[in-house]
């Protein structure tokens, strides 16, 4: 006989298998009304495919339009990085520097921590071939002396091929006796530099713009299903579903909302590049450039996607906390 109070050790097993089955089997019927609501969200939109499809073309048009000034601003980046690691500085030097003066100042200049080599034009050279080039031989006869200097080519180093690392290498240059003029073609590029962060800037907050566009739209949409399922609340509530129990459904309407809405943008921005790069090659090809717009590789549409979804999830929860809770029971009143 056992001791009161205590329970056998076949009972106290049965006991906790039971528990593991209850948890399971509520974890499978939690697991399955989500399924079953999404399932029936998802064709609630199907049914009015023309009210769903100008919501997705809305969050679409406002998704892709940042993202591709996003894509634009990104292409560009990569081709100022790529002329300034192609950026050199020209170092003319006085005219009554002879040849072996140069050569021995391209020495110098080539033992510096911040170069990686310099390339002497010799003054002759630099007149032939602008008597080749200019198709001005003739003039050129009539000249006693080569008015041309000497010229050095000096290219930095990588960690030096910025803006700020050719200027501190020009003013060493300047500083080099029987140097005439240092010239460095960056002003424009850094004035590109410039343009861009302040587009970039400008982009952001565009995107935060019409980040908040999308959620109340997808809000408004929300309290309008609101509105026309008010009876089907009361009665859901009427039974004693919970909040978290009505609010369901519309928080998978607002993330069907957000992923359709991101297919719609990945659509406007792959139709937009393919129609543009064509043009913008021909433009590049015009200015010796290999520039092209680029696409959105396959993390950044994952990406696009998710901040949708989100989005679209964060709009259906500010409009369900805020219309839902003002839906009460006690607006059902008896004859």
């Amino acid at each position: 006989m056992s001791r009161p109070g205590r329970q056998p050790a076949d009972r106290r097993a049965r006991g906790a298998g039971r528990s593991h089955s209850s948890a399971r089997s509520v974890l499978a019927a939690y697991r399955s009304h989500h399924l079953k609501v999404a399932k029936d969200s998802a064709h609630r939109l199907w049914q009015a495919p023309v009210a769903s499809a100008m919501t997705w073309a809305v969050m679409g048009i406002a998704l892709a339009l940042p993202v591709g000034l996003l894509l634009l601003l990104a292409s560009l980046q990569g081709v100022s990085a790529g002329w300034e690691s192609a950026a050199r500085v020209t170092v003319y030097l006085a005219d009554e520097v002879s040849g072996a003066d140069a050569q021995a100042l391209q020495s110098r200049i080539a033992g510096r921590d911040d170069v990686a080599g310099v390339v002497m034009i010799h003054r002759d050279e630099a007149l032939a071939e602008f008597r080749a080039e200019s198709g001005l031989a003739d003039a050129l006869d009539y000249l006693d002396e080569n008015p041309l200097p000497h010229t050095l080519l000096v290219t930095p180093v990588d960690d030096a091929r910025t803006a700020a690392g050719v200027d501190a290498l020009a003013g060493g240059l300047e500083a080099e006796p029987r140097v005439a003029r240092v010239q460095v073609d960056l002003g424009w590029l850094q004035r590109l530099a410039a343009m861009t962060d302040l587009i970039a800037r400008a982009v952001w907050v565009l995107t935060l713009l019409l980040a908040a566009a999308v959620i109340l739209v997808i809000g408004n949409t929300i309290r309008l299903a609101i509105e026309n399922r008010r009876d089907e609340i009361l009665v859901a509530k009427l039974v004693g579903g919970t909040d978290a129990f009505v609010r369901r459904p519309f928080l998978y309407t607002g993330a069907w909302y957000g992923l359709g809405g991101g297919l719609v943008a990945l659509i406007i921005l792959q139709l937009s590049i393919w129609w543009l790069n064509g043009p913008v090659r021909e433009l590049a090809v015009l200015y010796n450039s290999d520039f092209a717009l680029g696409g959105l590789p396959l993390d950044g549409a994952v990406g696009l996607l998710l901040v949708a979804v989100v989005l679209g999830w964060l709009g259906a929860w500010l409009a369900v906390r805020r219309h839902l809770d003002a839906i009460e029971p006690g607006e059902i009143a008896g004859p």
